[in-house]
């Protein structure tokens, strides 16, 4: 078992220690995720974006997919808005999608298509905040910017041994980054947290820089959000190879112009299947009644093999595979 020193402070004498000690264990035991294979800068983009809010493991299959369907920062400009909400389907938080399919029309209006290098003009681009830019800036083009995350807050925080505010935060990060290899070295930190540094049961023994580390894990637990649950019941009428969807109006904040089940009042009729499902911080329990859509619903016919393809809201989607409609 590895033996653990008594904790030093990260000093300014300390820092090339913490570098190579970091660096070196990524080195070794990263992840293979597909878009560090190389430095597209459109890639690791997509990958940004999808990962925010979401886990890894959720992105992997919706990152090759929508790859596969937008290979390019050019094909995603051309897209229509449909297109790129049907392939981000199934991830939630869809506003994503929009921003991103925005900032390509304009990277290609004004850039020709080329992303610019540094984090201050990529904060230009709709969608693209102050974390998303360094992560661009420093992994693709190697410029000397630190990112602060999730993962990367809560490394930092364990080590300086107290909760850092984000400012305070963003601060330490610039100080420790390494500038010789400032995009390994932000990833190597969200490593860090993602698989060894975990807010619950971290895995002290197997740190690299455990002994510079303050906290061992030990800082208070952040308090825990408090989930709302509620019911809802839906009709999933299918006739004569089609199913009847309805359209989100385009007028409201929450996922518009998407498709999805006509909802019912509870029902008790036709035997249908019950599921869960979450948005945000409310737990829904989700039953699907096989029944006809209420005769004041305004919707469409929609043959089934044009559902795939369909900006489908995720709930639509989830229901529609566990009842074998796609």
């Amino acid at each position: 078992m590895k033996r653990v020193s008594q904790p030093q402070p990260v000093t300014e004498a300390a820092l090339p220690m913490l570098r190579h000690k970091l660096l070196a264990w990524y080195d070794s035991n990263k992840r293979d995720l597909p878009w560090r294979r190389d430095r597209d800068p459109y890639r690791i983009w997509l990958s940004e974006i999808m990962l925010q809010q979401t886990r890894v493991a959720a992105v992997l299959e919706h990152y090759r997919r929508f790859l596969g369907r937008f290979p390019t920062v050019h094909k995603l400009a051309r897209a229509r808005e449909a297109s790129v909400l049907a392939a981000w389907s199934g991830l939630g938080y869809y506003r994503r999608a929009r921003m991103m399919h925005a900032a390509a029309k304009l990277l290609v209006k004004q850039h020709a298509g080329k992303f610019p290098q540094s984090a201050e003009k990529l904060r230009a681009l709709p969608g693209i905040g102050r974390y998303t830019a360094a992560a661009i800036a420093s992994i693709a083009f190697g410029e000397p910017v630190a990112v602060v995350d999730g993962n990367v807050e809560r490394v930092l925080s364990r080590l300086s041994g107290q909760s850092l505010s984000p400012d305070v935060a963003w601060r330490a990060a610039e100080q420790w980054l390494d500038r010789g290899r400032p995009g390994d070295f932000n990833q190597a930190v969200m490593e860090l947290g993602a698989t060894v540094c975990l807010p619950r049961q971290p895995r002290c023994l197997a740190c690299p820089i455990v002994e510079l580390c303050r906290a061992r894990g030990e800082l208070p637990a952040p308090r825990r959000e408090i989930r709302r649950r509620r019911e809802v019941h839906y009709a999933l009428d299918c006739r004569n190879g089609s199913v009847f969807l309805v359209q989100r109006p385009r007028s409201v904040s929450l996922m518009p112009g998407m498709w999805e089940l006509p909802e019912i009042a509870n029902h008790n009729g036709s035997p249908g299947f019950t599921l869960r499902h979450s948005i945000t911080v409310t737990d829904y329990l989700v039953r699907v009644a096989r029944t006809s859509a209420p005769a004041a619903s305004r919707g469409k016919w929609i043959a089934r093999p044009r559902l795939p393809g369909l900006a489908l809201t995720g709930l639509a989607r989830k229901i529609l595979r566990a009842a074998e409609v796609i």
